[in-house]
C-alpha cells in the first residue's frame, strides 16, 4: 500500500465507541498530539451500558497513574469466592485478603455509566473530541480501498480521519464491513454468550452483615453449575448499596434449551446457597448484552489499512464460566491501538505495515498473551463434563467428606472420589485429561 495521498481528513484519529477501549485510544491519541474524535452512539459515555462488574486495574498504573483516587468505583474487592453448585448443594472456594483493600488495589465493583464517564473525560482533558447521540454507519475508504473515516447518522456526518480505531462493541458493524472476521472459523453466534444481570438494592448495614464486609470492602462470587443444562455460569457482585446478580449464557445453548434467560436467573437466585443472600432485595435494573466469550481463537484481524480493532469489537473478552474480564483487556487493547496509531502517523505510514506495531504490542502484554495462554479454557469451561459433572461430583466428595456417619469407618477421599465419578458418569481418563488441560493452561 502506497503512503496517503488523500487530501488532509478532518481528524488525525476518529475512535468510534466510547467505552474503555475507545476511551483509553482517545486518551493516548490525543496524549501524543493527535487530533482525535471520540464517537458515541448513546447521549452519554455509558448510556449504552448495562453492566455493574468488577474492574481489574492494574494496566490503569500505566494509563492513568494513582487512578484509584479518581475513578468511581463502588467497592474494593477483598474477597473472591467460586462456587459450585448443584440443585441441593453448594461447595465455594473462599479467599478473602486485606492487601486488596488498600493501594494500588486489585480490583473494584463500578457502574459503566460512571466508569465510562471519568475514562472519557480523561481524553477530553487530553484534547479529544467527544461527539455524542452519533451513530456510525459505514466506513469510507478511498480508490485503494484504505479505510479513510467514516459515515455517521448525522446530516453531512461523514469524518475523515488517517486511522479510524473501531472500538463498537461485540457486534463490530466495522470490524465485519471491513473484512476483519473473514478468516474467524465458525458462526459468531458460537463464540457469544448472553448476560443477563439484575441490580437488587440492599441497605449497605445489610450487605455488609451478610458478605462479612466492611467499609468500601466487598465481594465477589462466580458460580459453575447454575444454568442447567445451557452452558456458562453466573455471578454475584457487592455494590455499595446495591449487589449485581446474573447469569452468562451460551447463546447456541439457550437457543437449543427452549429456556427464557430470566427463568435461569430466578432459579439462580431461589437456590439455597444464594437466595439468603438476597433476602428482601428490591429490583432496580434488569439487563442484558452480548459477550464476545470464543477467546483467542474466535479473534478478528486486528489491523487493516487506516484501521485498528479493540476491546470487545475485537472478541478481548475472557467471559468462560468463572472468568469474566473484559475491562482490563478493552483498557490495555485501547491504549496501546492509540500509541500504534501516533507512531503510525509520525512515520507517516497508516497502511496495514505501518500498523503492525499495535499488535506486537498487544503480543508483548497481557492483551494477547494471556488468551494465547488460556485460549484451550473456553473449550474446557464450556464442556459438558465440567458444566453438567464436575459441580456435582466435587459436592458429592465433599458431602462426603464432611459427613459423619458413625459407627462406620469415614472412607477415604480416594474411595469418595470414585464413587462420585461413578455416580456423576465421569471417567478417570477425562478427568485426568481435563486436570492436564488445565494445568497446562493456568501452570
Amino acid at each position: 500500500m502506497p503512503p496517503e495521498t488523500n487530501p488532509v481528513p478532518a481528524f488525525d484519529v476518529v475512535v468510534v465507541g466510547a467505552g474503555p477501549a475507545g476511551s483509553a485510544a482517545a486518551l493516548e491519541a490525543a496524549r501524543a498530539g493527535l487530533s482525535v474524535a471520540l464517537l458515541e452512539r448513546g447521549p452519554y459515555p455509558g448510556a449504552k451500558n448495562v453492566y455493574g462488574g468488577v474492574v481489574y486495574g492494574r494496566i490503569l498504573d500505566e494509563l492513568v497513574p494513582g487512578w484509584w483516587e479518581h475513578m468511581p468505583v463502588q467497592r474494593w474487592v477483598t474477597r473472591r469466592s467460586t462456587m459450585l453448585l448443584t440443585d441441593s448443594q453448594a461447595l465455594t472456594v473462599d479467599f478473602r485478603t486485606e492487601d486488596w483493600g488498600r493501594p494500588p488495589y486489585n480490583g473494584a465493583t463500578a457502574f459503566r455509566a460512571e466508569l465510562d464517564g471519568w475514562l472519557a473525560s480523561l481524553a477530553e482533558a487530553a484534547g479529544a473530541v467527544l461527539v455524542p447521540s452519533t451513530t456510525v454507519t459505514g466506513l469510507l475508504r478511498d480508490a485503494a480501498g484504505r479505510v479513510t473515516g467514516v459515515r455517521t447518522d448525522r446530516p453531512g456526518g461523514d469524518l475523515t480521519a488517517r486511522i479510524v480505531i473501531a472500538c463498537d462493541g461485540v457486534n463490530s458493524f466495522l470490524a465485519k464491513e471491513a473484512g476483519l472476521f473473514a478468516q474467524v472459523p465458525g458462526k459468531q453466534a458460537e463464540h457469544t454468550s448472553l448476560g443477563v444481570k439484575e441490580t437488587l438494592a440492599l441497605p449497605r448495614k445489610v450487605i455488609e452483615e451478610r458478605f462479612g464486609l466492611t467499609g468500601r470492602h466487598g465481594q465477589d462470587i462466580e458460580v459453575l453449575g447454575c444454568t442447567g443444562d445451557i452452558p456458562g455460569g453466573g455471578f454475584l457482585y457487592t455494590n455499595l448499596e446495591s449487589v449485581s446478580v446474573g447469569v452468562v449464557l451460551s447463546v447456541v445453548g439457550l437457543a437449543a434449551s427452549g429456556e427464557r434467560p430470566e427463568a435461569v436467573l430466578a432459579g439462580l437466585k431461589e437456590h439455597p446457597a444464594i437466595a439468603p443472600l438476597l433476602r428482601g432485595a428490591e429490583l432496580k435494573e434488569y439487563s442484558a448484552h452480548l459477550i464476545p466469550e470464543g477467546g483467542y481463537d474466535s479473534m478478528p484481524e486486528l489491523v487493516t489499512d487506516g484501521m485498528l480493532v479493540a476491546g470487545d469489537a475485537a472478541a478481548m473478552c475472557l467471559a468462560a464460566g468463572i472468568w469474566l474480564e473484559g475491562v482490563n483487556y478493552a483498557l490495555g487493547a485501547g491504549m496501546y491501538a492509540g500509541r500504534s496509531a501516533a507512531v503510525a502517523i509520525a512515520a507517516g505510514d497508516t497502511s496495514r505495515a505501518g500498523l503492525t506495531g499495535y499488535r506486537r504490542m498487544l503480543e508483548e502484554s497481557f492483551v494477547l498473551a494471556d488468551h494465547r495462554r488460556l485460549r484451550r479454557v473456553p473449550g474446557l469451561v464450556f464442556s459438558e463434563r465440567v458444566q453438567q459433572s464436575y459441580p456435582g461430583l466435587l459436592c458429592d466428595v465433599a458431602q462426603g467428606f464432611f459427613t459423619v456417619d458413625n459407627p462406620r469407618p469415614k472412607p477415604g477421599l480416594r474411595r469418595l472420589l470414585s464413587g462420585a465419578a461413578r455416580r456423576r458418569g465421569v471417567r478417570l481418563r477425562h478427568l485426568l485429561s481435563d486436570a492436564f488441560t488445565g494445568t497446562r493452561s493456568f501452570g
